[in-house]
């Protein structure tokens, strides 16, 4: 996807978010989608993070005005930081000044976050796919493994130290399984995965090693089918 067609694709889908009104992408807006592009933001990422902002703004209600693509940089950068940790790569860098090529890609800011709150919200995403009818043959023993795994954590608490540290990993360990055991039961689906993921990594191909892509081929792939099958991360980030 040239940058062309990649701004014509984000424009149409923020048209379609908007609710049928057409917000032409030039200027300053066309600019910075270039940047994107330049950076290896992928096309679902941008969407993710659209829909972050477009839900949000939902959520508070009021006059409905349509959104622009400037007013969902934020939540797209942030979109983009977490799929480059979840994939394992880097923003491109500039060679000539050694920074990212945006210029704009610094990291998101971490938030204190509730691992006993992150633990209930998980669980009761888990809960909630397990009860929705017509299951994939396979996912539903793998969702109910994932929440037994962990009940089996007990009362994490205000836990510290290397008790949390602990649940931390085990979580890493859960929610590997969970995917693992996913992939296997929607095996139909992976190849257009493989795809839809090898054209996500394409910009980072020419930086990473062998080994270094096909991790991040893997990880990308579990980055899709988590969306498709809409599974929780179980992992817990700080």
């Amino acid at each position: 996807m040239n940058v062309a067609e990649y701004c014509r694709e984000i424009e149409a889908y923020l048209c379609r978010q908007n609710g049928g009104h057409l917000i032409r992408i030039v200027g300053p807006a066309f600019e910075r989608i270039s940047r994107w592009a330049a950076d290896g933001v992928p096309f679902r990422v941008v969407t993710e993070g659209i829909d972050r902002k477009l839900t949000r703004k939902r959520a508070i209600g009021g006059r409905s005005r349509p959104v622009r693509i400037e007013h969902c940089e934020a939540d797209v950068l942030a979109a983009f930081d977490e799929w480059r940790r979840a994939v394992g790569v880097t923003a491109a860098v500039d060679k000539t000044h050694g920074k990212p090529a945006s210029g704009e890609l610094a990291p998101t800011v971490s938030r204190h976050r509730s691992l006993p709150r992150h633990l209930e919200r998980v669980q009761t995403q888990l809960t909630n796919l397990l009860a929705e009818p017509e299951m994939r043959a396979g996912l539903h023993a793998a969702l109910d493994a994932a929440i037994r795994a962990l009940d089996a954590l007990g009362e994490v608490g205000v836990t510290r130290g290397a008790a949390r540290d602990g649940v931390v990993a085990s979580l890493a360990e859960i929610d590997a399984a969970l995917l693992a055991s996913s992939r296997a039961a929607a095996d139909e689906l992976v190849p257009a995965l493989v795809d839809a993921a090898e054209g996500e990594l394409r910009g980072f191909r020419s930086r990473m090693s062998t080994a270094d892509y096909d991790s991040a081929l893997y990880a990308a792939v579990g980055c899709l089918l988590r969306r498709r099958l809409k599974l929780p991360t179980i992992v817990f980030e700080p």
